[in-house]
């Protein structure tokens, strides 16, 4: 069995990539999104574009990610997956680098995490900063940096676990969905059976009851979902 988990909005309490938005790249990263949420560009492009807005020293960005907060119960959810001997991969279309970072300072390392890849340069006396795909993601169908189907693709039982829009396109290609804010409301225009979620502390009890029930079905039903 796999845990794939998103981060923004999932695992961190704030949305990481719109808070660094926010403080560094100016009101332009928000017509960018615009263009996003109207389909007219896809994710990748979206975030290559604003990630190339930050006007920040390494130093700044690290000191403000320092600032940002995780779910408190999302470390109690991973001694519960250690103990289970159940492996947790970190699948986002935000931004590597910032969750590094950003799980270091909650004590957390060592989780696999498959996220766009910030690289950064020195040009006219300033840090400019790129963002490149961890995966060719060519046909994806969203237009994502990261293309959660094609990592999720796998013949092991697949647990999902996220919240938002970059999550919409992969809950219907796993065996398991843990869903929480837009993720609900898609499953549920969708027709896509789901377990709800408000936090880790919450969502912790609900994976204990339901996962022996999956573990049984899928020996027989090996798509098996559960709501």
């Amino acid at each position: 069995m796999q845990v794939f988990c998103d981060f923004d909005g999932t695992i961190s309490i704030e949305d990481a990539t719109d808070m660094v938005l926010s403080r560094f790249a100016g009101s332009e990263w928000e017509d960018i999104e615009r263009l996003w949420k109207q389909g007219l560009i896809g994710s990748g492009e979206c975030m290559r574009r604003q990630i190339a807005l930050i006007q920040a020293s390494r130093a700044e960005l690290d000191r403000f990610l320092d600032t940002l907060s995780i779910d408190p119960g999302f470390d109690g959810f991973l001694s519960f997956c250690r103990r289970g001997e159940l492996p947790v991969t970190i699948v986002s279309d935000g931004v590597d680098y910032f969750i590094r970072r950003i799980l270091a300072r909650h004590g957390i390392d060592g989780l696999p995490i498959v996220a766009n890849v910030l690289t950064c340069s020195v040009a006219q006396d300033r840090e400019c900063y790129s963002l490149f795909p961890p995966v060719p993601t060519t046909g994806c169908l969203s237009g994502a940096g990261v293309c959660k189907c094609r990592v999720v693709d796998s013949t092991d039982l697949r647990v999902y676990i996220g919240d938002g829009r970059s999550d919409f396109c992969v809950s219907d290609k796993v065996d398991l969905v843990f869903a929480k804010a837009k993720l609900v409301d898609y499953c549920e225009e969708s027709g896509i059976p789901y377990v709800g979620f408000e936090d880790f502390s919450d969502l912790l009890p609900k994976m204990e009851a339901v996962l022996p029930r999956v573990e049984r079905r899928a020996r027989t039903l090996p798509h098996f979902k559960t709501a």
